[in-house]
């Protein structure tokens, strides 16, 4: 006992341990993981063009070569038209300094509002205290003077200034200073451009040696993971690209119509700057917003530079990024600003840049691994808890105004035998297993059953509510009878002559059981009848005195679900030898043909093992012709 208690203990323990180690491997290698993943995110980008290459018979490393060369060639091209551009804006800008000094003038002009009377009386004050002499402490040393005579300062007493003056250097030293904050980006630039063609290269056989690595059994999953990783980060740098691009276009657009120079510039440094979450879109909006301060006399071109900025990047940052990168990467928009503040703080902007790739592997690792499970949940876009889950706990916190929104929203796209069956019963199931463990206390049991109870009162109007098209249809074709379709033949329920009584086999969850079955068998329009749990159900059903065109439907769920619906069913068999009787298991995952077996005879004449089956035992449809 022992022993199986303190595994997962231990387990849980070790996986974490794991995770600090790899985070810690994480920062401490980063000058060499940082170049890595920049040049595995390159060749993501650059391997469907190395794979047409191929397919145009030209070999693997001179696909790979002529790519690298064009994409380097391109990034250089376009990196030296914006340099170009960004100096002549530099070169430009004295010319503009009479605007520039005319804004100055106008925020440092006193203004006459009452924002304006206030920080001009801050600004008195402070130079009233800035003015004030600071007092002088009497030196402890100083000789004390005879009364009635002062003593002079002496003015040879005042610190001297010092000013340090650097050796003045030769042009090698000045080169030296100039190309120093250069050489680090140019180093981790080049490791990316040959890690990147390594990569290219040696793609299928690097490819092979992790598998080898991970093992031969886990082959099919290593193949499963490593294609999804691909298909997920691919996915997301296209989708990227494509938005920065749109964004780009549309700021360049609506810069040059509101009249600002260099218009084209601003949108292509906007779609690169993006790249960079957060950091890149403040820049990006800084540049053109400061010289429309400088070039435009007015105030309003500033305005329109800033709110046309502001409309497109809330509507890409809030409604576009967010859709369309959880739904192609399976992160969810929380994961996604977790992750890029985590990897900010271990490897700085590189890891801005690479949050989202990162944490797309990081996820399909949870997916893939099951001792890493829990980061699939953590980082995941997928639902955390299921409709059935979250209504028991919704109703367990009691909280029934929630549970009910979540029946609510389910009963929109899916039928009430539906919600029945995949959500209320399972909800009910789970309470039982709980109740019978003694984990569920008297007062939450009752406030549960009393609320499903109340949902079944109001459900099923809601669920006539949920289906517009259908009574429109309806409308319509009774307006207008000649264009409706008529079917030669249309299935009609064949209701039982007699009554459909629907008991519960124990406690109060299967009577909520049967309560499900018969609102849905008396909307299909069958006479039913429900009952609430009675511990002389043989007495009640007695006076009832069932008849050979009744039929008798029995609602019981696990985990007892069997031992009470057997023993209910050999007394009513006993008792009505006539009356056909349908036992409903509800949940049962198992073969009905082998569990009806377990019946003692004389058997019930069906087992069923959700409402929706009931129903469609106790109403067989027949063909009938369509009424003309």
């Amino acid at each position: 006992m022992t022993k199986h208690q303190t595994a997962p203990n231990s387990s849980g323990i070790r996986n974490i341990a794991i995770l600090c180690a790899v985070v810690a491997v994480l920062f401490l290698a980063r000058d060499l993981l940082i170049p890595l993943a920049f040049a595995i995110t390159l060749s993501m980008i650059l391997a469907p063009v190395v794979a047409w290459l191929q397919k145009l018979r030209l070999g693997r490393v001179p696909s790979a070569i002529l790519v690298m060369v064009v994409a380097t060639a391109s990034v250089g091209g376009i990196s030296w038209v914006i340099f170009n551009d960004l100096v002549e804006v530099a070169i430009e800008l004295p010319g503009y300094k009479e605007n520039i000094d005319k804004k100055i003038q106008a925020l440092n002009a006193p203004g006459k509002s009452a924002f304006g009377r206030a920080a001009d009386s801050v600004q008195e004050l402070r130079k009233q205290i800035a003015s004030a002499p600071p007092p002088v402490p009497a030196a402890a040393d100083a000789p004390s003077a005879p009364k009635g005579r002062r003593i002079a300062p002496n003015p040879t007493t005042r610190p001297l200034a010092v000013q340090i003056v650097d050796e003045p250097g030769n042009e090698l030293q000045y080169v030296a200073n100039l190309a120093k904050p250069f050489l680090r980006p140019l180093a981790v630039f080049g490791m990316v451009l040959i890690f990147s063609l390594y990569l290219l290269i040696e793609h299928n056989d690097l490819r092979n040696r992790l598998f080898r690595l991970v093992g031969l059994q886990q082959l099919n999953l290593m193949t499963q993971a490593l294609n999804d990783a691909t298909q997920r980060v691919s996915r997301y740098l296209m989708l990227q690209l494509l938005v920065n691009a749109c964004f780009g276009a549309l700021l360049g657009t609506g810069l040059y119509l509101i009249g600002l120079p260099y218009a084209a510039l601003w949108g292509a440094v906007a779609a690169i700057l993006r790249l960079v979450p957060y950091v890149g879109t403040l820049v990006a909006a800084a540049l053109p917003l400061v010289l429309s301060l400088a070039v435009f006399n007015g105030w309003m071109p500033p305005l329109a530079v800033f709110l046309l900025f502001a409309i497109l990047e809330l509507v890409t940052g809030n409604f576009v990024e967010p859709w369309l990168y959880g739904v192609h990467t399976g992160v969810s928009s929380l994961a996604l600003l977790l992750a890029t503040v985590f990897w900010a703080a271990l490897w700085g902007p590189a890891g801005l840049i690479l949050s989202t790739p990162l944490t797309v592997c990081v996820l399909v690792l949870g997916r893939y691994v099951p001792q890493f499970s829990f980061l699939h949940v953590l980082l995941g876009d997928e639902a955390p808890l299921e409709a059935e889950a979250l209504i028991y706990q919704r109703l367990l916190d009691m909280d029934e105004q929630e549970a009910r929104a979540v029946a609510d929203r389910y009963l929109k796209e899916h039928t009430l035998a539906q919600l029945y069956d995949s959500v209320l019963i399972p909800a009910l199931t789970m309470a039982e297993h709980d109740r019978h463990k003694g984990a569920l206390d008297a007062v939450r049991e009752e406030f549960l059953f009393l609320s499903m109870k109340e949902m079944l009162a109001e459900l099923p109007d809601d669920s006539l509510k949920s289906a517009p098209a259908s009574a429109e249809a309806a409308a319509q074709a009774a307006a207008e009878p000649d264009k409706a379709p008529k079917p030669d033949k249309a299935p009609k329920p064949e209701w039982p002559a007699g009554r459909v009584i629907c008991i519960p086999a124990n406690d109060e969850a299967d009577e909520i059981g049967a309560s499900m079955l018969s609102q849905l068998l008396e909307l299909g329009g069958c006479a039913a009848l429900s009952f609430p749990v009675d511990p002389d159900m043989l007495q009640l059903m007695q006076v009832l005195e069932p008849s050979a065109d009744d039929v008798i439907c029995i609602s019981s769920l696990p985990p007892f679900a069997f031992s009470h619906a057997k023993t209910l069913s050999r007394q009513l068999r006993a008792r009505f030898p006539l009356t056909k009787i349908v036992v409903g298991v509800w949940g049962f995952a198992g073969d009905t043909k082998v569990a009806l077996e377990r019946f003692p005879p004389p058997r019930p004449e069906y087992l069923v093992t959700s409402l929706e089956q009931a129903v469609q035992t106790v109403a067989a449809p027949v063909e009938v012709p369509a009424e003309v």
